[in-house]
């Protein structure tokens, strides 16, 4: 690692915040001649791989300057006077727990950037199909990107809101202009249900902010709700948590993501599934474990019940729609995926141990990379077939994707194992430590409750991997057909897109140390008293 100055760490960090938005106006404006290319087309789309490659740049540099020996610190921090009179600022900072997540936003927005532009050289180009043009498009993935860094990096919670808010506009649009058959009742269930969360969860935030007289969020993890009463603490996660679950989402406020998933466009889903679902988890850890502790503590059983239920029910979901015969949707069955998916995080989060919230935070890396690339693969063969209907694939791939076009075939066989916890890919780590930490919960939590949570989770992987297995089977392997049409195998533009979250599944997999030393000192830190 290298030793930057920490002005120009504030610097970076605020120009990853700040240099999508700026990005998102330039894109509304007149490209100058000398840089249209071959079209205003082109043009726009290139500035989006060019800003969201600058900001992937300033990501890694802060990587490269964070200070690894103390990653429970806050580093880069900002702190200025916003709203005086509500004492709002704009405070940003970054720890062991956050750098993973702005790091993955900020590549997994570049990579859609740098898909997009490619793409658009294809016969059937999401951001400009119907005579839609790209800047509009280039422009929300930008706000949609900054908003999510912010969310990331924000320290205080108005400010945490407004960014945690800011990303449900430019996907409403993303979904609602360049979206797929459904679009516009898909766009309108997302905007309602995280609209409604947000309402609940902002009556909570100002609970808190307004009984301990500060919206810091560093100072009210170090005092670790001891400036709010039990009951002040209750009312504040019930309150922050139902916002939070929608946009996680949890088992029974899911229902609008499937519908989201299915009619967004491919770097919609990516972007989703990859960061924003990540949005509702990290409000658990940042704000709810260390801010209001007693109150989590009282909802902890029932935020591991209802983990363990949509773990449970979305695999089960995923074999219905795995079925022959079922018109199951592949797009459909990912995003039911991420329900059970993420109720491992949640599970992880509700034992309240360093265990168990490391694990959370791990899965929440590698449901990102692992679930992209099977966006983004599942993109691909949309674009090949006109379908993602798992009977219409078998159709029209011959029911042997691996004889048609091999790579692509394995890419997706690749993404299914990693997805369903295969020892040695990232997908295994998460999962794991979120089982053990409930086997062993913390202490004011009832273990046998958490033991047949863990014992119902750890079924819920048996069932994973039988739909996932079940989808390989069907896509991918099978009697070739002489008369099945022909597919174009894996593309140059989208091999550079998918490589980086292959790569980083396996070494995540492979070295776990590699997130797991950033995030546990700072979990250690967070659940013991707050973050200095």
């Amino acid at each position: 690692m290298i030793d930057i100055n920490e002005s120009v760490m504030q610097f970076l960090l605020a120009f990853v915040v700040v240099g999508p938005l700026l990005g998102a106006v330039t894109a509304l404006l007149p490209a100058p001649p000398g840089l249209k290319g071959k079209s205003p087309e082109q043009a726009v789309l290139r500035h989006g791989v060019t800003v969201t490659g600058a900001v992937l740049i300033a990501a890694i540099v802060l990587v490269l300057g964070f200070d690894h020996d103390h990653p429970s610190k806050m580093q880069a921090s900002t702190d200025i006077s916003w709203i005086p009179a509500l004492d709002v600022r704009i405070h940003l900072g970054i720890d062991g727990i956050s750098l993973p997540l702005l790091v993955l936003t900020a590549l997994l927005t570049f990579l859609c950037a740098l898909y997009s532009y490619f793409r658009q050289r294809d016969e059937r180009p999401e951001t400009h199909s119907g005579g839609k043009g790209p800047a509009g498009f280039v422009a929300l993935l930008l706000v949609l990107e900054a908003g999510t860094l912010a969310t990331f990096a924000a320290l205080d919670l108005i400010l945490f809101f407004l960014a945690f808010e800011t990303v449900l506009i430019p996907m409403y649009f993303l979904i609602a202009r360049w979206g797929g058959e459904g679009r516009a009742g898909a766009a309108w269930k997302f905007i309602l249900f995280t609209l409604l969360g947000s309402v609940v969860m902002l009556l909570g935030l100002l609970v808190i902010g307004i009984t301990a007289g500060t919206f810091d969020m560093v100072a009210l993890a170090t005092d670790n709700g001891r400036s709010l009463t039990t009951s002040v603490q209750v009312i504040a996660v019930l309150a922050i948590g139902i916002g939070l679950a929608v946009k996680t989402p949890m088992w029974p406020l899911h229902s609008w993501l499937p519908d989201a998933h299915t009619a967004a466009p491919t770097v919609g889903s990516v972007l989703l599934a990859g960061v924003l679902l990540k949005m509702g988890t990290y409000g658990f850890v940042r704000i709810l474990l260390p801010i209001a502790p007693d109150g989590m503590s009282t909802f902890a059983p029932y935020l591991a019940a209802f983990a363990v239920v949509g773990i449970i029910y979305g695999s089960l979901a995923c074999l219905a729609l795995a079925r022959r015969g079922a018109k199951g949707d592949l797009k459909r069955l990912i995003a039911y995926s991420s329900v059970g998916h993420m109720g491992f995080v949640l599970l992880g989060i509700a034992t309240m141990t360093p265990t168990g919230v490391n694990g959370a935070l791990f899965a929440n890396i590698a449901h990102g990379l692992i679930t992209g690339l099977l966006f983004f693969v599942v993109g691909a063969l949309k674009d090949r077939t006109g379908t993602t209907d798992l009977d219409t694939l078998a159709e029209e791939t011959g029911a042997a994707l691996y004889g048609k076009a091999p790579r692509l075939g394995g890419l997706l066989a690749f993404a299914a194992v990693a997805s369903l916890g295969l020892p040695g890919l990232a997908g295994f780590w998460g999962e794991m430590l979120a089982l053990f930490g409930a086997f062993d919960p913390h202490d004011d939590l009832s273990r046998p409750a958490f033991l047949t949570f863990m014992a119902i989770a750890a079924f819920g992987t048996l069932l994973t991997a039988a739909y996932m297995l079940i989808v390989v089977r069907r896509v991918c392997m099978g009697a070739q057909r002489p008369e099945a049409p022909k597919l174009a195998d894996v593309r140059t533009f989208e091999f550079a897109a998918w490589t980086p979250l292959v790569a980083l599944t396996v070494v995540a997999g492979l070295w776990p140390r590699t997130l797991l030393g950033l995030t546990d000192p700072a979990v250690q830190q967070l659940l013991s008293g707050g973050t200095r």
